[in-house]
């Protein structure tokens, strides 16, 4: 037992992983966040998937123009899909990266200019900017978990 502690305190004591643990937890939480905003709109708007979520408006017909889509919901919504398929290969790849042994500035510059990517797409989602902001900003984040992944590979590939 006091071995597998030992081990857990070697990686808590990694700079490495601790600037990916840091960077990984941000983007976790402003993707986590975006549900957040979501329900928000919804309420705000008056927006609704499920009937369920309509009782406080009315019963029956009343609360039936409550189920429908709002263009606002669904620009937000749309903002968590993209952090759902870009934000968790983020958090596999970025793992395996900070275990893969990497320079601590490299795998800073890495994780930084991830977050500041994600952070950006997010604001350009929900504000909105013009193009090509938000398409940039998903070019750059996307480009850093490839980058990562070719690290990972380079340094690990048994073929």
């Amino acid at each position: 037992r006091r071995g597998e502690m030992a081990k857990s305190m070697q990686l808590i004591d990694n700079e490495v992983f601790r600037a990916y643990a840091t960077y990984a937890a941000i983007v976790l939480l402003k993707m986590m966040l975006m549900s957040l905003i979501t329900a928000y709109f919804r309420i705000t708007r008056k927006a609704f998937a499920n009937p369920e979520d309509t009782a406080s408006f009315g019963k029956g017909e009343s609360a039936k123009k409550y189920l429908r889509t709002d263009p606002d919901v669904e620009r937000v919504r749309r903002g968590h899909l993209n952090d759902l398929e870009n934000i968790i290969p983020f958090v596999g790849i970025g793992l395996l990266y900070a275990l893969s042994g990497p320079e601590l500035s490299t795998a800073l510059l890495h994780f930084r200019i991830f977050a500041g990517a994600r952070i950006l797409h997010t604001l350009a989602y929900l504000i909105p900017l013009p193009q090509p902001g938000r398409g940039l900003s998903w070019a750059v984040g996307y480009s850093v978990t490839f980058s990562m992944a070719y690290r990972v590979l380079k340094t690990v590939l048994l073929l």
